[in-house]
Formats: structure tokens, sequence, C-alpha cells
């Protein structure tokens, strides 16, 4: 059980801020979680890790020269938000463009893709890898369905040292790609771990018996096994992992033995020794290993075994040197301090002034987004009902906590000397929406409004052509995150026929606030149908009988608010002439 805190909800910061206190040659605090602190040559790629507090040394343990550039840490068991990913990937970039690693899990894949989305948006080449090394997770032949565990040290590491070789983005990311194709972890429980602040662990495993199978953040296992003995338990690891193999396996290996967080290394050096053992006597060479605790589950009494099968490249970059608070291997030559300060401060000076219709543009985004709040205080209750249906209920109060925080990020952005651009207002927007409201809802929401600012930009004037492509990447975001297609019973379900009806209208040319109307219709209509299907994404799948004649509350949702907006354009333009070129379109 976790015992030294104050403050339970403070934990994850607090312990981040200490986390750096004690190694601050190595890393520097920014909004969201730690860079090096010291020097990164110019145009060097920047591998920016992170996930979920409670994994020490994962995440923020392994920042520094070879490894990690910098790592975004969430609060306990759960994904940083969007904006923090963004701002700490903007404080790590080199002039290399990023390159964003993380565990294969919902929440972590959203928030990270939100902020990917934006950095290229920005013009900061990003791309992702995602560690699915887990093979008790998914078959062999869903693997990118697979979570990432342990696996994610051979993962950052050959990446990181790739980076520090001087590769460039695409040649970072293809290692990358390859060791977590290469990569096989399986790991047991023999007890749960506890929160700060929570008085019973997460799950339990009865007296005598072992979880196999069980995930990072608390999950237990997929089954439970009488518990063995040591050679036992080598034997089922590694005949499990040997039978998982790439097809391209060689017989050289990585083997890391990882505590889970209350195992001790004695033991984990007893198991070691036979997992050895089995390994030389499948014909494999085992290649400078680990054991010792590199992913941890807060006080889960547990362990995982992992194998990374080199290749003659593969090799030559784990073996290279790298010198983080948690990971070293080999000599590397000590490193200037960083300048982080000076840094902060131009990317400060860097805010674009707004041109007269960008301003206006900009305050009427604020304007919109109050009918939106307003929108959703009004249908709060009965959205969270029609989520209870088949969820866990959280919709609308969600969509209120989100709202709510957008529409103060907004004005706070617009309130600035000389106003705002609608890219500013509603990117300060969707950061707040997307940090305050959480969930797979407030991501989609978060990155689709981000995304509709910048696509306004900041211009001399704006024209119907502007609308389209914001209705676009709105869209986009959405769509592009969330991987749904019509017919899941999705917000989708209700977005497609709105960005297609609007399009459609101007095309024909429709003003801009016919087009709406036509298009909020459509959305209307859409959403009423969502009651027709079968869930197919989301946490109403399991329950999707439950689901068959009611609508999606993520479809309707979205309705309302499109009629809304129709409704507040129609009553500030009145009956307009045919779009053109001005802040109105």
């Amino acid at each position: 059980m976790t015992q030294i805190f104050d403050n339970p909800a403070d934990f994850a910061d607090e312990a981040l801020d200490g986390f750096v206190a004690a190694n601050r040659g190595y890393v520097a605090r920014v909004d969201g979680g730690v860079v090096r602190s010291t020097e990164v040559p110019a145009g060097q790629v920047a591998l920016v890790v992170g996930g979920g507090s409670g994994h020490y040394p994962a995440f923020a343990g392994l920042v520094g020269p070879g490894l990690a550039a910098a790592s975004a840490c969430g609060n306990m068991f759960a994904s940083p938000a969007a904006g923090q990913v963004y701002r700490v990937a903007k404080a790590a970039n080199a002039g290399g463009g990023v390159l964003l690693s993380y565990g294969n899990y919902a929440g972590d894949v959203l928030h990270f893709g939100q902020a990917q989305l934006r950095l290229n948006a920005e013009g900061i080449p990003t791309r992702t890898v995602l560690v699915t090394d887990d093979i008790a997770s998914a078959p062999l032949d869903q693997i990118g369905k697979r979570r990432g565990i342990a696996g994610d040290l051979t993962v950052f590491k050959i990446a990181g040292a790739a980076a520090e070789a001087g590769l460039d983005l695409d040649g970072v990311e293809r290692l990358a790609i390859r060791t977590n194709y290469r990569t096989r972890s399986l790991g047991v429980a023999f007890g749960g771990c506890t929160l700060p602040g929570a008085d019973a662990p997460l799950f339990s495993v009865p007296a005598g018996q072992m979880s196999l199978g069980l995930g990072i953040h608390g999950e237990p296992g997929i089954s439970e096994h009488p518990m063995p003995t040591a050679s036992e338990l080598a034997e089922l690891l590694v005949t499990k992992l040997l039978a998982d193999k790439p097809h391209d396996a060689g017989s050289r290996v990585v083997a890391i033995v990882n505590g889970l967080g209350t195992v001790k290394y004695d033991e984990l050096f007893l198991l070691f020794g036979k997992i050895e053992k089995l390994l030389l006597a499948a014909g494999l060479t085992v290649v400078e290993p680990e054991c010792g605790e590199l992913v941890t589950s807060l006080d889960m009494s547990g362990l995982s075994l992992t194998l990374l099968w080199l290749d003659e490249e593969l090799e030559q970059y784990w073996a290279a040197p790298a010198d983080t608070p948690a990971f070293r291997k080999g000599n590397l030559a000590p490193r200037a301090a960083r300048q982080l300060a000076a840094a902060d401060a131009e990317v400060a000076s860097d805010v674009e002034r707004p041109t007269p219709a960008a301003a206006e543009l900009g305050r009427q985004a604020v304007a919109v987004l109050r009918q939106v709040r307003d929108v959703v205080v009004e249908h709060e209750e009965e959205l969270g009902r029609l989520d209870a249906i088949a969820g866990d209920g959280d919709h609308g109060i969600g969509m209120r906590r989100g709202v709510d925080a957008a529409v103060t990020a907004a004005e706070q952005a617009a309130a600035a000397d000389g106003g705002a651009s609608p890219a500013s207002v509603l990117t300060s927007a969707g950061e707040a929406w997307s940090e305050r409201a959480g969930g797979t809802s407030g991501a989609l929401w978060g990155s689709a409004v981000i995304a509709a600012g910048l696509a306004l930009g900041n211009r001399d004037s704006y024209s119907a052509g502007d609308a389209a492509a914001t209705v676009s990447a709105f869209v986009d975001a959405i769509t592009e995150l969330g991987k749904a297609d019509a017919g899941d019973k999705t917000m989708v379900d209700a977005l497609l026929p709105f960005r297609d009806t609007f399009l459609l209208a101007l095309d024909g040319g429709a003003t801009a606030a016919a087009a709406l109307a036509a298009a909020a219709a459509a959305a209307q209509t859409a959403a009423d149908r969502t009651a027709e299907l079968r869930p197919l994404k989301g946490r109403a799948r399991p329950l999707a009988e439950k689901s068959l004649g009611h609508p999606d509350p993520g479809a309707v949702s979205f309705a309302l608010i499109a009629a809304r907006i129709s409704a507040h354009t129609d009553n500030r333009l009145g009956n307009p002439e045919p779009a053109k070129q001005g802040a109105q379109a």
C-alpha cells in the first residue's frame, strides 16, 4: 500500500516534482512532464515517451542522452492530456521532428494522437510508434491490438539510441517499428496494487494462486493458476514467449526480467538464472540482459519476462550508451546544461497578433462556444440518462466539464490586447476541453475544436471556402483519432452526414448559414437513426442489445450542438447574401 503522501490527489505531481529535484542534472520540469536538462544537438529527433504515473522508472526515469528526450506524465495510471503532451513535445523539439512512443492504451492513443495532429499542423513533423508487446492481450494475428508493458524499454532504448546517432525521423521510426514487432512480453501477478489514498487493492489474487497476463494499470490477469515453483514459472514464461516469436526471429535475444513493484531483487535474480538456462537450451544467445524494476505498477506483487529478438542493426543500438536517472549503459561525455528558460521566452514571443478580420472571428468563436455550453447545460441530464443505458452515464457531465473549461479558456484568449485569432481562441478552448473533460469524448472534442481553429488561422479575410475547410478539419480530427466508421453507432454517424450536407450545399451556392441549417437537420436525422444500430466501438459495445432502440449519446449531443450553432448563426446574420469574403462567412 502507498503510504507516503499528503493529499492523494496531488500524489503524481508532487512525486514528479521530487523526482526532478533529485535529478536536476538529467531533467527539468515543464508543464505536463519533464525534458532533458542538458543540451540536445540541433536537428536531433526528439523521442517523447509517456503515460500515466505510477510506473517508475517508466517513463520520466528514462529521459536522458541515448534514450528519451522528454516524458509526458499523466496522473496515476491515467494518460497525460493532449495539451500536456503537446507542450512537452514542443519543449523537446530540437528541429529534427518528434517521435511519440507509448503503450497501446485507448486514452494514450487519443491524447497523444491529438497532440500529434497539432504538432504536425504547426510544421513539427511528428510520428507515433505504439508499443504492443503483451502476448496475453491479443493473438499474434492481431498484434496491433496488444497492450504495451515492459517492452516499452526495448522500443524506447533503440529509438533513443538511433536518434542520438543522428538518424532522421524516418530512420528512427523504422527502427522503433521493427523493435516493437520483434519484442514479446508476458507478466504474472501474485497480488494487486493500491492507489494512494485507497483502502484496498485494485484486484486481489486468491491465496496460493497466480494471475497470468496482467496489465500494468492494476488490471488483473486473464487466468488464474496454482502458484508455481520458480522453475515452473520460468518454464511457463519462456515456453509461451518462444511460441509467439516473430517470423524472422534469429538466435540472439535480449532477455528482461522486470519486477512490478514488490518482488525483491533476489527473487528476480533467482528467476533470471533459470530463464537463462532455458533460453540457452533452446539454442538462443542472451545479449546484454536486464533484471530489475524497469516498468512497475506501484506496489504490485508481480513480474514479467520480455524477449527482444535482435538483428545486427538492432543489436548495435541496444548496446549503445545511455545515461538517464534510471537506466545507464556504457559511457557518454558530460553535457552542458540546457537553457530552457530562454527557449520558453522565445516561444512566448512568437504569439501572432490577429488581423482585424481574425480578431472579429475570434470574438464570434467565443460567442459560438457560449451557445454550445448553453445547449449542453440544458441537456446534461438527458445525455447522462441516455449514456447510462449501455455506458457509464457520464456523457452529460463530461461534456459539461469540457465545454465549461473551453468557454473560460476562449474568453481569456479573446480578452488579450487587440483580441485573438480563431486559431488562438479555439486552440485554447480545445486544450481546456480535452484536459478538463477527460475520456474519449474529451479527447475527440478537444482535438476537433483545435483542428477547426488551426484551419481558420489568422487571415486578412475569410470566405465560404474557409468554412468548408474548417468543417472538414473538425470531422477529420475526430475520424482520424477515434477510428470509428459510419454504422459503428458513435458521434461519427451524425458527423459525416453533417459534413457532406454542408459541403454539398456550399458547392450549390448556398450561404454558409443556409448550408449550416441543412447540415444540422441532416445530423439530427442521422442521430435519430442510430437507435437502429448496435454499437461496434467504445464502452457500449459489450451491451449492444441494451443499446438497440436508443440513439447514441455522442451523436445526439453533436446534433443538438449543430442545431444550436445554426440557430445562433441565423439570429446573428438574418438572411445574408451568398457567402463573400469577410469575417461573417
